[in-house]
């Protein structure tokens, strides 16, 4: 059940940014009201962690997602860290044993990573940093551009920080819940050729 699959290299050296790990069990059948009790406690418990900045589950998908997929934010990785190795997890994890089918899979994602995710492959390496910096930097240059001139009309009385901060948090929006998982199908194969 410590057989963690991490990926830290990269990130060892940032303990500035907030961190997702993305943990997946494969439940037992007949063993998911358990488990659903289990995760209520763990969750519990995890609260109560220095950095802990909210948990979100997706249930199985059938045959597209077979898995629970807990993904847990933290301020930074330091924070990550304790509560991945504390003892409370630890016993946690020695009463979710027998509801699961395998030993848990835990990734690591900091930073931009979780924009190249699609549903039912969120538990991968993510995409070397170059071509996740080219691909950002052409969806913000695009949106920036576009919303600077559709919004510039009902913008122009507002203070020009306002103004920056209003479109700031609508490109940060778009590119979120719209543009990047768009363009992550999109550009898939480049962005994983080992999966292409």
């Amino acid at each position: 059940m410590n057989g963690e699959s991490m990926t830290p290299a990269r990130i060892l050296d940032t303990d500035k940014q907030q961190v997702t790990a993305v943990i997946k069990h494969l439940v037992k059948p007949g063993s998911e009201p358990a488990y659903e009790q289990w995760l209520r406690q763990i969750s519990q418990v995890a609260r109560q962690f220095a950095g802990h900045a909210g948990v979100t589950f997706m249930r199985p998908q059938d045959s597209v997602c077979p898995e629970y997929v807990i993904i847990l934010k933290f301020d930074c990785y330091r924070y990550l860290q304790q509560w991945l190795d504390s003892p409370e997890r630890q016993h946690c994890l020695s009463q979710a044993k027998p509801l699961i089918q395998k030993d848990e899979k835990v990734e690591v994602l900091t930073g931009f990573e979780t924009w190249f995710t699609l549903p039912g492959k969120l538990v991968q390496t993510p995409p070397k940093r170059y071509k996740m910096a080219c691909l950002t930097t052409g969806a913000v240059f695009v949106v920036v551009q576009l919303l600077n001139r559709l919004l510039a009309p009902v913008l122009t009385g507002l203070p020009p920080l306002l103004r920056a901060l209003i479109v700031t948090a609508i490109t940060v929006a778009l590119l979120t819940y719209v543009i990047m998982p768009r363009l992550t199908r999109l550009f898939y194969r480049w962005l994983y050729p080992q999966r292409g």
